[in-house]
């Protein structure tokens, strides 16, 4: 029996590798391993490794490491930590083979750890850009460390090839959490409305700030200007996912929750609102707002207007129902006006999603099982053919 390890960190990386999980968990051949760490473990976060445990799947290893401090030197230190506790846990699982998705430092952590082992990683999602992040250098790291791929574009596929990883082993499959999407039984809004204890109304935004991790300090700066663009909308009522584990996280979610006590009878603040909870939101909502990717990824599936905020994401492939817009109040103010003009919602309605396309579960399921561990563990390095000497 193969045995197949996710490493998973956060709520919105397990919440799109659950069904494939799942999936593993429940075929005869695979054995499935798991081990959680960083802010699944963290009461800041909202304990979220409960979730995985309601799910009904067992977790086989628990590694703390997210340190008090979300500097810059705290988050180093994390790492460190994490690296000796995820040594411990794959030298005892030993495991054929780690999935892993993403691109966050607890990740870049595990496949260094896997290389040691001599254990073959598959990779969701390389070949992305997000040129505002130090997720960007280490997507790509996270890649060479990688020996299958799944990308979520085509022209995400062709640029791990680029990277030097051979055509057979990368796969066009688009976003999971779009085909999760389409197998969810989605929340009614009353339902939502009543586990949020908030009710949406009829105008609302979704709103997720994250750092733009690749800029010196600006995340006070820009969270504030985006609140004060908010304040000119006094007609809409606001639900904020809050901000990750990245360096100045904390002082975006400061911001935030002062904010909604300051307007407790339209604003609410949510840590984590699980799968299910963040997809009837997106339904329900009248837009969504930040720089999360998921604005560019899964609220297009609902049709859904997105203004996307700052570089974070730039580089990212986006659909023609996001708006690009400066992290500053007046182009914030602009960008919302904007995006919640009748004209522009029915563009993002009837636009096409560059993540989605049919049947992404089972092609990544498929081709994980037929993966031969041995026989990819050693990797030549693919030169494009014009480059050949």
């Amino acid at each position: 029996m193969r045995k197949i390890c996710v490493v998973t960190g956060t709520r919105a990386e397990y919440g799109i590798l659950s069904d494939l999980m799942r999936l593993i968990s429940e075929d005869e051949q695979l054995e499935l391993q798991i081990i959680v760490t960083n802010m699944h473990l963290s009461p800041e976060f909202g304990l979220t490794y409960r979730e995985i445990e309601k799910d009904g799947f067992r977790i086989d290893k628990k590694v703390e490491m997210l340190l008090s401090s979300v500097t810059p030197n705290g988050i180093v230190k994390s790492m460190g930590v994490g690296m000796i506790g995820l040594a411990d846990a794959l030298g005892e699982l030993a495991p054929d083979l780690m999935l892993v998705l993403g691109d966050r430092y607890e990740i870049l952590v595990a496949v260094e750890v896997a290389l040691m082992y001599r254990i073959p990683v598959v990779h969701l999602y390389g070949g992305e850009i997000t040129e505002g992040a130090w997720d960007n250098a280490i997507r790509h790291a996270i890649t060479k460390l990688s020996h299958v791929h799944f990308t979520s574009t085509e022209i995400y596929r062709q640029r791990v090839i680029q990277m030097g990883e051979h055509p057979e082993h990368v796969f066009w499959v688009g976003a999971l959490g779009i085909d999760n999407i389409r197998r969810e039984k989605i929340m009614r809004q009353d339902e939502l409305e009543e586990s949020l204890g908030f009710n949406l109304g009829i105008n609302s935004l979704l709103i997720t700030f994250h750092p733009v991790t690749m800029e010196n300090n600006t995340a006070e700066i820009q969270c504030r200007e985006l609140l004060a663009a908010l304040e000119e909308f006094k007609e809409y009522r606001l639900l904020f996912t809050l901000a990750n584990s990245d360096a100045q996280g904390q002082v975006i979610n400061n911001l935030i929750r002062d904010f909604v006590r300051k307007n407790s009878g339209r604003a609410i603040s949510v840590t984590s609102l699980g799968k299910r909870r963040y997809y009837a939101a997106l339904r329900y909502v009248t837009a969504v707002v930040g720089n999360s990717s998921s604005g560019l990824v899964e609220a297009p599936y609902f049709g859904k207007p997105v203004l996307n905020i700052g570089d974070r994401q730039k580089g990212r492939v986006r659909g023609e129902g996001v708006f690009d817009c400066l992290p500053v109040k007046d182009s914030i103010i602009r960008g919302l006006q904007k995006i919640l003009t009748p004209e522009f919602r029915r563009q993002a309605d009837k636009a096409d999603n560059p993540y989605e396309k049919p049947g992404t579960l089972k092609t990544i399921f498929e081709t994980l099982k037929q993966i031969e561990p041995e026989k990819i563990l050693r990797k030549s390095f693919y030169d494009q053919p014009e480059m050949k000497l």
